[in-house]
């Protein structure tokens, strides 16, 4: 066996059925990454004597005799970037990045003929944060990032700190590391969805050779906690334990075998003995409620914090502003229908995962997928009784999020193993694993109400809705509290119902997912003030433009105002205007006989979550004169480094590539609840803000008083602080204050209180054939009142990801649970992702405001573009189609099916 690899020669045999992929990892390319392991999302792409292969599925013993490059091994000897490593980092084509080597991999063996197109040359790779659009460009060579220039960072387009290690396949994400001694874990799952182990039995598993432990519910901690992460642990049931001597859903976990290798401790799980005595389940929300229902936890409702155990109803709203009767008598229309929202599951390309080990002074230390390293480790300590001093954490560069790694699925039971072993142990998710094992975006059924006058002025709002959060409650409560806040404060009207229940079933846990509630009940909302416009012979823009929350205006919902959210800058007004001119501009050529129609949506979103959400930072002169900033919040294509570096760089007066930044480490800074409910750049951002404000000061102090100048003499500049004598450089100044014993160090908090709304708007155009239910996106323009934009490009892109998330959510992504509550779709060639020929460019337009809250004016965008998406799509589907669908995802069949059926639109039944 003889493989020539980026230029180096290997001679080991691969192990009987490896595949490529893991061949070249074991051997340090970590640029190879893994995806999906069917070949179906391209991230593990490599060329094979120049052809690019999916090395997921090419066995490692055909490389035999043949050239095999990895991206690291695309630049040249002399460390100058490949063309293709060039034009992603000069436009910036990716954000978490974990899919980009893949892309680039197949950028650079594209001919001439097959780069005119791409929809078929990226047909094998999946992006799920970029929207493709800054692909493309990157493709095209198109340039967006900015050189860096002192003290002028905020508002410009400067890359991404990591973007060079992140083209060249030398950024370090979970698993990019080299842990000797390592031990790897694989979990027993459940086959039933509701079950009691009376037995089980691991003497077989702990036969297989390289098998080192077999843990059960014997050997996990009684107590119960919550999957889910927040500041305040209350806010969450617990009810989860590590494992379990009862199941609750198809793919719950049962056991855990520690081996040598995957393949051992697979074979360890399969020799499992397990005894189940089967229990009733109940699957439908509805069904759950009614009196006699299986039920799913039966625990104390005060102890656990369950609303009611014995009804299902884990958490539940209820509360009513006027009087939604009276309201409705003096409606000259009313509008009622119940819509229904679908699991989606998140699709991080990185899978979840942890491995954990004892460092050289006894400390547990965790490396793990994660949005909240922090929050993680307070929950392990709880959980096993340890000293905050005792435990690490850290998240690498994180391939995606969503809001899916808001959770500890993982990192509980490797640290189980690794206090109970002492070794090194690694768990790292399939890709089915992430469908049945991981968390989904949260089924709603929503059943809205809406009446108002003939002059368009709304009388009443109602709504039900009900949250499938599957089998545990992670999450559960506050997306249904959240779910209907901003969705019904954003419109007024003097009389508001709601009546909310978030209930447990025996299917797959739902979680935290991009919007949290909100772009589920906006669907229903948005949808239903569109028909009901139509009722009254109104322009549905108009009629929403009319009944909208002004600025200074309360933001009232029944289930009560919270007395911290302010609208602190106002941009929905320009956000109607922009989708008022894209409605002016002329139609879009389409086929003939296919049927054309816009649509538009708005949303608000709170940019940050109640409670308090807490963010440390610190910065810190170094002796070269340049600077260290130490900030807790995780990178998963976010882009809150680049914030960060940003915002020190403005108030520090130096460019960016002089501030070095160290993020995500429990061991790095004091606290920080994490990277979720878009504070990554309003609240850690303000921590940060405060911080180099505060050392900027310190230096210029020192300086003032070093040369027994007034402090108004002198100025901080890049490298140097000016005075009237001349300059004092950062590294004189350094040296001058170790002299005497000063360290040049600031710290910043926020605790996340005031917040602030942010805006935005969708519209589309679309065209739909009738008589086959294809529909094309003619035009997409979205507004975004994101307050004081810090980097345009990357904002862009932001939105850009989460129009394209949302448009697979609206149009065919859906976690489909069959009558036993197993998951159908565990792989992505049956979950349908959207791929670069489904998104289209959207046009995105920030809006001008200037927030009072943000740092520095700014506001959140990385959520809030979901929201409006579905109904925006919609409520244009119903523009060209007469047509109301109410459920989602509107899938091809569905759409032909409906029109087929309808009288505006009916044609001979045509095979879809």
């Amino acid at each position: 066996m003889k493989i020539e690899i980026n230029g180096s020669s290997f001679t080991e045999d691969p192990r009987p059925g490896q595949c490529l992929r893991t061949y070249l990892r074991e051997r340090g390319w970590f640029g190879v990454k893994k995806g999906c392991d069917a070949g179906d999302c391209g991230a593990c792409t490599v060329h094979v004597d120049g052809e690019p292969v999916h090395s997921c599925l090419y066995p490692a013993f055909r490389a035999d005799g043949h050239t095999v490059t990895t991206v690291e091994g695309l630049a040249a000897e002399d460390g100058e970037l490949h063309p293709v490593q060039r034009k992603f980092l000069d436009a910036q084509g990716f954000q978490c990045g974990f899919c980009t080597a893949g892309f680039l991999m197949t950028t650079a063996a594209l001919n001439e003929d097959q780069l005119t197109d791409l929809p078929r040359a990226f047909k094998g790779s999946l992006c799920r944060c970029t929207g493709y659009r800054a692909i493309e460009d990157a493709v095209r060579g198109v340039c967006h990032a900015e050189a860096p220039s002192a003290g002028e960072a905020v508002g410009r387009n400067l890359p991404a700190p990591a973007g060079p290690q992140v083209v060249t396949g030398t950024a370090r994400y979970t698993f990019d590391i080299d842990v000797p001694d390592l031990l790897h874990m694989k979990l027993l799952r459940s086959p039933h969805a509701h079950a009691r182990i009376t037995a089980i039995d691991t003497t077989a598993a702990l036969q297989v050779p390289g098998v080192h432990a077999a843990f059960t519910h014997y050997d996990a901690p009684e107590r119960h906690f919550s999957t889910a992460r927040h500041e305040h642990p209350t806010e969450d049931p617990d009810d989860t334990r590590v494992l379990d001597d009862t199941v609750r859903y198809i793919g719950q976990r049962v056991a855990a075998v520690v081996a040598d290798s995957e393949a051992a401790a697979e074979e360890g799980c399969r020799r499992i003995e397990v005894t189940y005595e089967t229990l009733p389940s109940v699957l439908d929300p509805e069904e759950a409620m009614h009196p006699g229902a299986p039920v799913v936890h039966d625990k104390d409702a005060a102890t656990a914090r369950i609303s009611r155990p014995q009804n299902n109803v884990v958490g539940e709203a209820h509360g009513e502003i006027g009087s939604v009767e009276t309201g409705f008598a003096e409606a000259d229309a009313i509008y009622e229908d119940t819509y229904r929202t679908q699991r989606v599951q998140h699709a991080s390309l990185e899978t979840h995962g942890a491995v954990a080990w004892f460092d050289e002074d006894n400390r547990l230390t965790v490396r793990t997928s994660s949005q909240t390293p922090f929050l993680t480790r307070r929950a392990l300590c709880a959980l096993y009784d340890l000293p905050e001093e005792q435990v690490r954490v850290v998240a690498g560069r994180v391939g995606g999020g969503f809001g899916g790694k808001q959770e500890m699925l993982v990192e509980d039971i490797v640290a189980l193993a690794v206090l109970r072993l002492r070794r090194p142990v690694k768990l790292e998710y399939t890709r089915a694993e992430q469908f049945y094992g991981a968390t989904t975006r949260h089924p709603f059924t929503i059943n809205v109400k809406a009446g108002a006058r003939r002059d368009g002025q709304l009388t009443a709002l109602q709504l039900r809705v009900v949250s499938n959060t599957g089998a545990y409650g992670n999450h559960g409560p506050a997306v249904m509290f959240h779910s209907v806040g901003e969705s019904m404060a954003v419109y007024r009207a003097p009389h508001k119902k709601v009546d909310a229940f978030s209930v447990y079933t025996h299917t797959v846990p739902a979680g935290a997912f991009r919007g949290y509630g909100l772009g589920q009940v906006m669907f229903a909302v948005e949808s239903a003030l569109d028909e009901l416009a139509r009722q009254l012979d109104l322009d549905p823009l108009e009629f929403k433009a009319k009944n909208i929350i002004g600025p200074g205006e309360p933001m009232l919902s029944p289930g009560g105002e919270e007395e911290d959210l302010h609208i602190a800058s106002y941009g929905l007004d320009q956000c109607v205007s922009i989708v008022r001119g894209a409605q002016t501009d002329p139609w879009d050529a389409a086929p003939d006989g296919w049927l054309v129609g816009e649509g538009a949506a708005l949303a608000m979103i709170a940019t940050g979550p109640p409670g308090g959400h807490i963010a440390d930072a610190k910065a810190s002169l170094l002796p070269d004169g340049g600077f260290d900033l130490a900030v807790g919040t995780a990178e998963f294509g976010n882009g809150t480094t680049t914030v960060h570096r940003q915002i020190a760089a403005g108030e520090l007066a130096t460019t960016v590539d002089r501030i070095t930044v160290r993020q995500s480490d429990t061991d790095v800074v004091r606290h920080d609840t994490g990277a979720f409910a878009s504070t990554g750049t309003v609240v850690a951002g303000k921590a940060t803000l405060r911080a180099s404000r505060a050392l900027a000061d310190q230096l210029l102090d020192f300086t003032a008083a070093h040369l027994q100048l007034p402090r108004a003499d002198c100025t901080l500049a890049e490298e140097a602080v000016l005075h009237p004598g001349g300059r004092l450089t950062l590294e004189e100044l350094h040296a001058a204050g170790a002299a005497v014993g000063v360290e040049f160090a600031a710290d910043g908090h926020f605790g996340g209180t005031p917040r602030s709304v942010a805006f935005n708007a969708q519209w589309f155009r679309v065209a739909v054939d009738p008589g086959t239910g294809e529909i094309r996106i003619l035009r997409s323009v979205h507004a975004a009142d994101a307050g004081k934009v810090m980097n345009p490009m990357q904002c862009r892109g932001q939105v850009e990801g989460g129009v394209a998330q949302a448009l697979g959510a609206t149009l065919f992504e859906n976690v489909r649970i069959d009558e036993q509550g197993a998951v159908e779709t565990a792989a992505f060639r049956r979950y349908r992702l959207p791929q670069y020929a489904d998104v289209p460019r959207t046009e995105v337009h920030f809006m001008e405001t200037a927030d009072a809250i943000g740092p520095l004016g700014a506001k959140s965008m990385s959520e809030s573009p979901f929201n409006p998406v579905a109904p925006a799509f919609a409520n244009a589907l119903r523009d060209a189609t007469g047509v109301r669908f109410t459920g989602l995802p509107l899938t091809r069949d569905r759409v032909w099916r409906a029109l087929a059926e309808s009288p505006r639109t009916s044609r001979p039944p045509v095979s879809p």
